[in-house]
């Protein structure tokens, strides 16, 4: 297989730890750390810095506008055309794993595994589970409910009630491919008949609902924005709770004792703030939600913070937000979250939330050669992705930017 030596650039392994100068050899598809012996080609990245490819955790690659109108008028089989777009976009962000939570199917996964597209990797979890009149239940007082993600073979409906339903429903996704259940134990911003702030499904439900996930080793991510919500939601053991906008200190407190992770997707409201204020078409009450929950949301993530709750990066990238994922390193920092941990929380923490961290997550002999490279410093988050110079995903360049002399790296 042919062999590149990276050479120059310090590294950033993943881990926390500091950098450090480092040569690298990808392999074919893996790293190696020890660069002796002759390279079919040599990259000087003198003064750049050599970082894992990123993860983010919280995705929807299947949709692609905020405006319901918009999402209404596209032919069913569309959003699969969008999503290919939205994955290269997303790669081209240095992002080389994503867990789309809620949307992707595994025709899609399979597509970027088998080469079919390019995009980053994908852990799924088809469709999120809601109850009758919660957040992924769509009726309006007209009596139309406006689906953005219809039912077609491989995505059922999420609309689920009581434990019997629940347990046959998450039968049915791990059935069709998924790689992880996710639950909306609270209500939405974008869902127009809630109350974020209101707990959903029985805790009978829950413990259904996770119990039969991991009977086989599927593990549960929940979406909860109310405190409420959220604690249910840990007791039931889920690994990781999306959003948190509203993380009292019991929250806090059941966090640390169970090791879930918090997933804080901390830019996706000022997104929706400022897309209504642009013109965007949505359902009432959506607009008033998402400024309600923005300040909110945080303080809870500093809060988190500050006790040692486990982060893991998570965009909740939709709509126009694809390939602007990495906004969230900025917000992470301004939210208190220590540079190194901010990198980490997008690298290897992310690895270890999704179960994949023997493969991809970090620099390491035998990993993954899934790379980004970037110029200047590493910490200045305002620069991502502008700063990216070289992305390479199983050990392909997949995407070549100038080196801060202005030459091709």
């Amino acid at each position: 297989m042919a062999t590149t030596l990276l050479t120059g650039a310090r590294i950033f392994d993943g881990t926390g730890a500091d950098l450090r100068a480092q040569d690298l050899v990808i392999d074919g598809e893996t790293l190696r750390l020890d660069a002796g012996g002759d390279a079919d080609e040599t990259v000087d990245l003198t003064g750049a810095t050599v970082l894992p490819g990123f993860i983010d955790a919280h995705v929807h690659v299947c949709l692609s506008n905020l405006d319901l109108m918009a999402n209404l008028g596209y032919p069913f089989s569309y959003q699969f055309f969008l999503a290919e777009r939205n994955l290269r976009k997303t790669l081209d962000a240095g992002i080389t794993t994503v867990r789309d939570a809620s949307g992707a199917d595994l025709g899609i996964q399979r597509a970027v595994d088998d080469g079919l597209i390019d995009g980053p990797a994908l852990r799924i979890s088809i469709i999120a589970l809601s109850q009758t009149g919660g957040h992924g239940d769509h009726w309006l007082p007209s009596g139309n409910a406006p689906e953005i993600l219809l039912e077609h073979p491989g995505r059922p409906s999420g609309i689920v009630d009581g434990p019997d339903e629940a347990r046959k429903r998450v039968r049915e996704l791990i059935r069709d491919g998924a790689n992880f259940i996710k639950v909306n134990t609270s209500g939405g911003v974008f869902s127009p008949r809630d109350n974020p702030a209101h707990a959903h499904f029985t805790q009978e439900e829950l413990d259904a609902i996770v119990g039969e996930a991991a009977r086989v080793e599927v593990p549960t991510m929940a979406h909860a924005h109310g405190a409420a919500g959220i604690k249910a939601a840990i007791r039931a053991g889920v690994r990781s709770v999306e959003h948190g906008t509203d993380l009292d200190d019991e929250a806090i407190a059941l966090m640390l004792e169970h090791g879930t992770w918090l997933v804080p997707t901390l830019g996706v409201s000022q997104f929706i703030i400022d897309r209504i204020d642009q013109g965007a078409a949505v359902a009432p009450g959506i607009a008033e939600k998402a400024r309600a929950n923005h300040a909110m949301r945080a303080d809870s993530f500093k809060r988190a913070v500050d006790a040692g709750v486990r982060i893991a990066m998570g965009s909740d990238a939709a709509a126009e937000m694809h390939g602007k994922n990495l906004v969230e390193l900025r917000l992470m920092a301004e939210g208190g979250l220590a540079p190194l941990r901010v990198l980490e929380a997008a690298t290897g923490s992310a690895a270890r939330l999704l179960g994949i961290e023997e493969r991809v997550g970090t620099i390491a002999d035998g990993r993954q050669a899934d790379l980004v490279v970037v110029g200047g410093d590493p910490f200045d988050f305002s620069a991502y992705p502008a700063n990216i110079l070289r992305v390479y995903r199983k050990g392909k360049l997949v995407r070549r930017g100038p080196q801060p002399s202005g030459q091709p790296v």
